[in-house]
């Protein structure tokens, strides 16, 4: 035997072994996902129907009552001393009020109509498919921000609000104002910088008090709707959605109006994105991206007020998210779930989408794209 041929001879066995080294893994990965998925199909059937085959009207009237009751029940203060918005405990107030949708959620499930599992009704649980929720989690936490940069831009364009990105002028007038003169321009940069830059640090503390509504509107209401169809369902619970903000925007807060056109603007602002929220809560199974999409909104839409030039109104409001260009692109956006096939998608809990429309998982566990 030449010395090439012994080469050659020792050398086979670590090829011939090495393929399977390298497939032991994926299949044993494979494997644990398809236990996985069918441990989640049997836990949905062992709870099903986790999505109610009929809207539970009497359920429906409670929490709508407790929920828009609630509301004017806590933000009475500023009705009844007529301090309106300027009442010193309008933020603790507004606070506690977004807390009333989850109280009447809880109410419901535990008192009125209890589910067989109420984690899975209302989105807590499961997490898994984590590629999925914690995806969605991160497409909101980019998006909707993007969103009201992109609204402000457009607002510019239409002429509805003037913006000054180089001397900030509205931000240096608004420090005056607090007593705060001959600002230089490197500290006016450093503050609309430093605004940009706590805008994730704003959605996660707005995400928090966010939760308290997205628990009762998504989490609770939408899904008992579903019996509707998914489009009645997302309409309806944006409109209770926008209602429900009634004590506060009677008393001039977002539009300036104290009159039924501030209800009826913020009533249909809410429908608007409340058909891209509820479209993450339905193509997740989960209230969490949800809620950090409600957070983005809120601790974003603000920061962005800096780059407003001097002089603006109550009006420039309907240059931004809250008016006419944020109309006008969530309108774009959702038209492009509809033409993309995605407004129809919706999850199972627990389950990719490739694993739901299988009978059984076996070969199946990888997540695939469309999750």
């Amino acid at each position: 035997m030449t010395p090439d041929d012994s080469s050659t001879t020792t050398a086979a066995p670590a090829d011939a072994t090495a393929p399977v080294r390298e497939v032991a893994p994926v299949a044993d990965r494979q494997h644990r996902r398809a236990l996985a998925a069918e441990r989640q199909r049997e836990r949905n059937a062992a709870l099903a129907p986790i999505i109610p085959d009929r809207v539970p009207w009497p359920a429906v009237i409670t929490f709508l009552a407790i929920a828009l009751g609630a509301a004017w029940a806590i933000q009475s203060p500023l009705w009844i001393s007529g301090d309106g918005l300027a009442h010193p405990l309008f933020f603790p107030l507004t606070l506690g009020m977004m807390f009333t949708p989850a109280l009447a959620a809880i109410v419901v499930v535990l008192v009125v109509h209890r589910p067989r599992s109420i984690p899975r009704l209302l989105g807590l649980a499961p997490l898994r498919p984590m590629t999925r929720t914690l995806g969605l989690v991160a497409l909101a936490a980019v998006a909707f921000p993007v969103l009201a940069i992109a609204s402000m831009l457009l607002g510019h364009a239409m002429g509805l609000v003037r913006l000054d990105l180089v001397g900030l002028s509205g931000l240096a007038e608004f420090l005056a104002a607090q007593g705060q003169v001959d600002v230089s321009r490197e500290m006016l940069v450093g503050i609309a910088v430093a605004q940009l830059l706590i805008i994730p640090l704003n959605i996660v503390g707005s995400s928090i008090a966010a939760f308290g509504e997205e628990l009762g509107w998504r989490g609770w209401l939408l899904p008992n709707l579903l019996p509707l169809g998914t489009w009645p369902a997302l309409i309806v619970t944006g409109l209770a959605w926008g209602v429900w903000h009634a004590p506060i925007i009677l008393l001039g807060y977002n539009y300036g109006r104290t009159d039924l056109l501030g209800v009826l603007l913020m009533t249909g602002w809410c429908v608007m994105l409340g058909i891209l929220i509820g479209w993450l809560r339905l193509r997740s199974a989960s209230v969490w991206p949800a809620v950090i999409a409600h957070g983005a909104v809120n601790g974003s839409t603000g920061a962005l007020f800096v780059f407003v030039a001097a002089g603006a109104d109550g009006s420039v409001v309907f240059g931004t998210l809250l008016g006419w260009p944020g109309w006008i692109l969530m309108a774009a956006l959702i038209v492009v779930l509809v033409v993309t096939g995605q407004s129809t998608k919706r999850a199972v809990p627990g389950l990719t989408l490739s694993e739901a429309a299988s009978p059984t998982s076996a070969g199946r566990g990888s997540e695939g794209a469309t999750t």
